[in-house]
């Protein structure tokens, strides 16, 4: 049954109210702030829409049938504005931020790129007030890194340096209130720098992070004076009583003390990274605290049996109190850095013939909880998996297993030139004792690294297999041990959307597995080489089983919160600067922009003199993507017929430079000449010295990116007694290349193997000994130009829009080169541009006569290339000479006209 037609009959049989039956009249954004979930329409007043966190809004002025004439409106640089208070100074060019707005009023607030907080006029984009804090050596700066503000009782909340809570006039941006909240006798909260604040009837609500101790907490709006605190390392003799009448002793699930007599709890860190849901109805507050990373760390269990209470767990409180009444723990005993850490979700949905008040919970797990938001118990079956059980680690002998949206386990997909990205749960070769044989087939082979593993490994009946196979919540110990339980497995800090007229989820994931061992640092290695990516897909939330997904190929798991509306669009933005909307019923993509930084926020949506505006931030943030991405500082806001143009004359901003999506290996290039195009394998420097052999380090191999012209033959060394007299290399060495498969020696100690690179591309290496240590060989093609050899048809290009609007640009450009005697076209044909690094590919090309025809697309095109009567552009393709890969260009002046 299709999500309309099932919402259809529910309405029909009195379970699921049509959102104009549901709220009548009242489905003003006040309503928003006084329940759970009422839809906003005229604003958008908290993170994510309401207090139950629902991304969605009732309205529909915006709808499928007129998608194609929304355009920006204005566009505004938040870090260019100087601040108005407490005085004005010199403007802020710092860029990057994780802030979803808010809008109360018709007046749009969030966080600048520094931390700043700024408030623009929702129609025009006119700042109204920027606030920094500038009290110089009392540690009263900004904080960076933000994720939203809050308002009410005429003030809005938002964070500084120093672990300050601060509220700010509304109108005007000044100071009212300035604290530093403790816990009980004066301890630490812990870092109070990131979470998103929520404002409800006279209280602030707020998280901390990064600290040995985490809690939530809430102050009063008045004064910021503390009312409670809760937190998520529970203390030995914390005993606690759910609404269930079940009582816990938490402080028991952390194992006898340290050496000092404390808890690990007290150094478990256990943080709500995110902001909490509310529901005043039923009096309580929801919070979701993330992993335990004590003792030792986070991957380390050793120390710590038990199942580590509130670690991993949502803990539903009172509003008022703060009072405990009742937890649901989604990991026990983590070992993975598995937080399922997000904004809770609130829904009243039809489960079996009943409306239910749900909250759906689980994030990195790839899957989620459908609890009873009343009591905690689960509305939807959730099995006891037995799990694979390392007796060093303490692991728990089972994990709570609800439906789950991404799959189990990893896919050793076989090495093949043919098949490149591949399965995007492909897993990198040689973990997990999984090699290649002479046809590419990864097959688990023994002996491998992990056999001191074996006397202290159990592995359940029901695993189906002898070995660890990278399935969710694989034990390990003091080896990598590949899984699909990865830092980026579903929404971090991306919100859901719950579509009140669809009953569908809208959630966010990335794919990027991750090696865990105790001493891994941070949360485990994400694979060097592997794709890291990633899409949207909609949940029934009655069944919790997955309508649709769309792949898009980029991860959005990390603060892409999806908007849906009532006319059944989803708005979601990416990181190479995209912003999409997409037909709610099925995924598919009807509408984009392109901002010129990239997304790391929610969309959000209002109305003001009767029109409605649908707005993002553009600034960015660097995970997963580190540097590659493009970061920036612009508020957009779209409405239907909007025509604002950047400086290019297009509405759209140029396309940002392209992302690295392969995770990157370690290190700067290489020149290829500078080491005699030589690699040394397992070998972490290359000097002569003890800590540089039979390296394990993901840098083990040297260098770790090596760059080379196409023709080069490199040579692949173990270097032995013969290269390092005194400490040479003691054990065989891979070089495994993926995921082409190109290449696979096993070499012993002085052993070398070669290799000639005759196509350009990046070529990742890893080895069978162990696999962290992973390389890259860049080939690149030395572009030699062809004067003259490029035309335009016609030569005056004209870019404009048939409507006047940035969707109206249509057609193509045609690009003509003139093929030189004796070369064969071998692909890559794009086009430069003026205003882009990106290189645009043709969207087709055929060859006749000595001459190469290439089409682009002008809607790919028209944002990165400015008007003018001499605009430079550049065709570069790859062709075959002499069986050697070349790579011509030549560049043309052009008229452009839009």
């Amino acid at each position: 049954m299709k999500p309309t037609l099932m919402v259809s009959a529910l309405v029909a049989a009195g379970l699921f109210a049509a959102p104009a039956l549901m709220h009548a009249a009242n489905t003003q954004s006040a309503a928003a702030l006084a329940d759970c979930c009422t839809p906003g329409d005229k604003d958008y007043p908290t993170h994510s829409g309401n207090l139950g966190n629902q991304g969605y809004s009732a309205l529909t002025q915006i709808n499928q049938a007129n998608i194609k004439q929304l355009g920006p409106v204005w566009r505004t640089h938040v870090s260019a504005v100087p601040p108005t208070t407490p005085q004005p100074g010199p403007a802020t060019n710092d860029t990057g931020q994780q802030t979803t707005p808010i809008v109360v009023d018709g007046v749009i607030y969030l966080d600048t790129p520094n931390g700043s907080v700024i408030a623009v006029d929702g129609a025009t984009g006119a700042t109204k007030w920027k606030w920094t804090p500038t009290q110089a050596g009392q540690g009263f700066t900004p904080n960076g890194t933000r994720r939203g503000v809050s308002a009410g009782d005429g003030k809005v909340y938002t964070l500084a340096g120093g672990n300050r809570v601060v509220a700010l006039n509304k109108d005007t941006g000044s100071q009212v209130w300035v604290v530093q909240p403790r816990g009980p006798g004066g301890a630490s909260l812990g870092n109070i720098e990131k979470v998103a604040t929520v404002y409800h009837d006279g209280m602030v609500y707020v998280g901390t992070n990064d600290g040995n101790r985490n809690a939530a907490f809430a102050l009063k709006s008045t004064d910021g004076s503390m009312v409670w605190s809760f937190y998520g390392g529970a203390d030995y003799g914390t005993v606690v009583t759910d609404v269930n009448g079940k009582t816990i002793d938490a402080g028991a699930t952390w194992g006898p003390p340290m050496p000092d007599g404390r808890s690990c709890a007290l150094v478990a860190g256990v943080s709500p990274w995110i902001h909490g849901a509310l529901d005043p109805e039923l009096g309580m507050a929801y919070y979701a605290f993330g992993n335990v990373r004590s003792c030792r760390s986070s991957q380390d269990g050793e120390l710590r049996p038990g199942e580590n209470l509130f670690g991993n767990s949502i803990v539903a409180v009172d509003l008022k109190t703060g009072a405990y009444k009742w937890h649901h723990q989604s990991i026990r005993h983590d070992v993975w850095d598995m937080d399922n850490v997000h904004p809770l979700l609130l829904a009243n949905v039809p489960i079996n013939g009943e409306m239910r008040k749900a909250v759906y919970h689980g994030s990195k797990s790839g899957h989620l909880f459908v609890l009873d938001r009343t009591n905690g118990k689960p509305l939807l079956p959730i099995r006891e998996v037995p799990m694979t059980q390392d007796s060093r680690q303490k692991n728990w002998p089972t994990q709570p297993f609800p439906n789950r949206f991404l799959p189990d386990c990893l896919v050793w997909q076989a090495l093949d030139p043919k098949d490149i990205p591949g399965d995007p749960w492909r897993a990198v070769p040689n973990y997990n004792g999984y090699q290649p044989d002479a046809s590419g087939q990864l097959v688990y082979t023994e002996p491998n690294y992990l056999e001191p593993d074996g006397p202290f490994l159990t592995l359940p009946s029901e695993y189906g297999a002898t070995h660890r196979k990278g399935c969710m919540y694989d034990t390990h110990y003091d080896l990598p041990v590949l899984s699909t339980t990865s830092q980026n497995g579903g929404p971090d800090w991306s919100s859901y959307s719950f579509s009140h007229q669809l009953g569908l989820i809208f959630l966010p994931y990335g794919v990027n597995p991750v090696a865990h061992w105790r001493g891994a640092g941070g949360n485990g290695q994400r694979a060097l080489g592997q794709y890291q990516t990633g899409g949207i897909l909609a949940i029934d939330a009655a069944t919790n089983t997955v309508r649709w997904t769309n792949h898009t190929g980029l991860d959005t798991g990390h603060g892409q919160g999806p908007l849906s509306t009532a006319s059944d669009l989803v708005f979601v933005g990416q990181f190479d600067g995209n912003f999409l909307a997409l037909d709610a019923v099925t995924g598919k993509e009807l509408w984009r922009f392109q901002t010129g930084s990239a997304i790391s926020s929610g969309a959000i949506t209002y109305t003001i003199g009767g029109e409605q505006y649908v707005a993002i931030f553009s600034a960015g943030t660097g995970i997963p993507y580190g540097n590659s991405i493009t970061e920036g500082d612009s508020l957009w806001a779209f409405k239907l017929g909007g025509t604002y143009k950047t400086a290019s004359g297009s509405s759209e901003d140029p396309t940002p430079a392209p992302l690295r999506i392969r995770r990157p290996v370690g290190g700067s290039a290489v020149e290829g000449g500078t080491v005699s195009n030589t690699v040394y394998l397992g070998r972490s420097t290359r000097t002569d010295v003890a800590t540089a052999r039979d390296s394990v380090s993901a840098n083990g191999m040297n260098p770790t990116h090596l760059r080379v012209a196409v023709g080069t033959t490199v040579t692949f060394l173990n270097p032995g007694a013969a290269t390092f007299p005194n400490f040479p290399n003691q054990k065989p060495h891979c070089a495994t290349q993926f995921f082409e498969g190109l290449f696979n020696p096993r070499l012993n100690p002085d052993e070398s193997f070669q290799y000639t690179f005759t196509r350009a591309g990046e070529y990742f290496f890893n080895d069978c000994t162990d696999p962290r240590p992973t390389g890259k060989v860049e080939v690149y093609l030395t572009p030699q130009d062809v004067p003259n050899a490029l035309r335009f048809t016609p030569q005056t290009l004209d870019l404009g829009s048939a409507t006047g609007l940035f969707t109206g640009v249509h057609g193509v450009i045609t690009a003509h080169f003139t093929i030189p005697a004796g070369y064969t076209l071998d692909g890559g044909v794009k086009l430069k541009t003026p205003l882009s690094t990106t290189l645009f590919d043709a969207v087709s090309t055929d060859v006749e006569s000595g001459m190469l025809a290439a089409q682009f697309r002008k809607s790919d095109i028209d944002n990165n290339i400015p008007e003018g009567d001499s605009v430079p552009l550049v065709l570069m393709a790859n062709f075959l000479h002499n069986g050697e890969q070349k790579q011509l260009t030549s560049s043309a002046l052009v008229r452009v006209v839009k």
